[in-house]
């Protein structure tokens, strides 16, 4: 080797270990990356910054969590039994057949009939209905929630958890491990000195396994003995009492079922059991075979990064293209993503009613900053968008045509849609769809305008678009 190279050296290892950085990365992220926008700007950001963009990627640009999924599955059988009649995905008819098809193939779940739906409004309406059945619980309790605070209502909580541990109930409890504190968890602590099984989902606080702090466990979830579940939009927190005029009152729905659906709530909070802790429920005590408890026809639906990707935006998707007369969406938070809003639109321009209802002022304003610079092209096309005044109100509930019902933990954001484990129930069912209905028309407290958008002055337009660039990571 001559020697005049020598000096050259370290800067040709450093052009060397740049081309291959950006080069296995870029691969990659050809091969993986199916949004082609995220494509462009990760290998965007490697070519400008190999080392830090490649630490970048290799950070939060990886789907682990698919991975980890997949592995599982092909691991070990989660709580997808497919031993319930399927006989309604064959007999259902008329407009929304499609949409049970469609579903059904999406979910690997059947639809099933007999259930009892009963909504329930503010945790003044749930939490009594809630408590009194975990101290009647006989065998088991399954419990999930994104947020459950160590205030009062949920010492309530706990207190009738730990004595349903006592007594023998097989008791288990997943929180979310940001939403329920990431540093410091009270409610976690207090059920590990009961004994109680507590596991907070994917929470470490180990450096590479923070990019797993965006990706959250969205879902409320109750099941006990198998045979009486509650799901919905409400977390556990003093703040949902409304009645009790808390400092940030928060306003929600939730739905107690009864039937056959229960089944497929409780195997939803099992597969995340199993995904957090690996520890797999079996049994009769946590899986009953229901015997029928109503006239609704329902089926849960779950969605997440892993291998339930987008599946409740697609079920949302496929409903809206169905709608003949209206449909009324009710989100505390409005930031979807294009295939959602063009949806929305061309719904609403071949003549159907499409009555969007978002809170006046909600609990995150730069999440009410990004949708003001966001919703002007629903409103050109005829969609009527509707203010809630105070309390703030968490409700997500989604009618098509009075006929059917979406109803759950999942907002109408891209977090909601592509990064959170959320779980949703659809309902086909003309009177729990009225009531549902009839509840939204109800909220419609004033109507959002053009001119309210174009009389903000000039900073806060700038600052509502600076929001909107944000929309994906809000």
């Amino acid at each position: 080797m001559p020697f005049d190279i020598l000096p050259h050296l370290p800067v040709l290892t450093v052009t060397v270990i740049r081309f291959i950085l950006v080069t296995t990365v870029s691969l990659h992220i050809l091969l993986t990356k199916r949004n082609t926008a995220s494509a462009i700007g990760w290998i965007g950001a490697c070519f400008l910054m190999p080392a830090l963009g490649t630490v970048l990627y290799l950070m939060f640009g990886i789907n682990r969590v698919r991975r980890l999924a997949k592995r599982l599955v092909n691991g070990r059988s989660p709580h997808r039994p497919a031993t319930h009649d399927s006989s309604w995905n064959r007999e259902l008819e008329g407009q929304f057949a499609p949409l049970a098809l469609m579903v059904s193939k999406l979910t690997s779940r059947p639809l099933v009939g007999g259930n009892e739906l009963t909504c329930l409004h503010d945790g003044d309406g749930a939490y009594p209905l809630m408590l009194d059945a975990i101290r009647h619980a006989e065998k088991t309790i399954l419990l999930c929630s994104y947020i459950f605070r160590n205030d009062e209502i949920g010492g309530d909580f706990i207190r009738a958890l730990v004595a349903a541990h006592k007594r023998g109930v097989k008791v288990h409890v997943l929180i979310d491990g940001i939403g329920s504190g990431y540093f410091v968890s009270g409610v976690h602590r207090q059920f590990k000195r009961a004994g109680v099984p507590c596991a907070r989902f994917m929470h470490s606080m180990l450096p590479w396994r923070m990019p797993f702090i965006n990706l959250r466990n969205h879902k409320k979830i109750l099941v006990i003995d198998g045979i009486t579940g509650f799901m919905g939009g409400l977390n556990i927190a003093d703040e949902n009492l409304v009645s009790q005029h808390p400092p940030h009152p928060v306003s929600d729905t939730h739905f107690k079922l009864q039937g056959p659906v229960v089944r497929q709530l409780a195997e939803a909070m099992a597969w995340d059991w199993y995904f957090a802790t690996r520890e797999l429920l079996a049994g009769p005590e946590y899986f009953q075979e229901h015997d029928s408890a109503g006239n609704s026809v329902a089926r849960i639906v779950t969605a997440g990064p892993d291998t339930d990707l987008e599946k409740i935006e697609f079920t949302m998707l496929q409903a809206i293209t169905l709608a003949r007369k209206q449909i009324r969406i009710m989100t505390p938070y409005f930031i979807p993503g294009s295939r959602v809003m063009s949806e929305l639109a061309l719904a609403a321009l071949r003549g159907v009613q499409v009555d969007l209802i978002i809170p006046q002022k909600s609990n995150h304003p730069p999440l009410d900053w990004a949708c003001a610079a966001n919703i002007s092209p629903l409103l050109d096309a005829g969609v009527r968008v509707w203010l809630v005044a105070p309390p703030f109100n968490h409700s997500k509930l989604m009618v098509v045509d009075r006929a059917w019902s979406f109803v759950g933990s999942s907002n109408l954001d891209i977090r909601s849609l592509r990064l959170n484990f959320e779980i949703n129930l659809e309902a086909y069912d003309t009177t729990f769809a009225g009531r549902l209905d009839d509840f939204m028309g109800e909220k419609r407290n004033s109507r959002l305008t053009h001119h309210d958008l174009d009389k903000r002055n000039l900073l806060i337009k700038i600052r509502d678009a600076a929001a909107r660039l944000c929309m994906p990571y809000l």
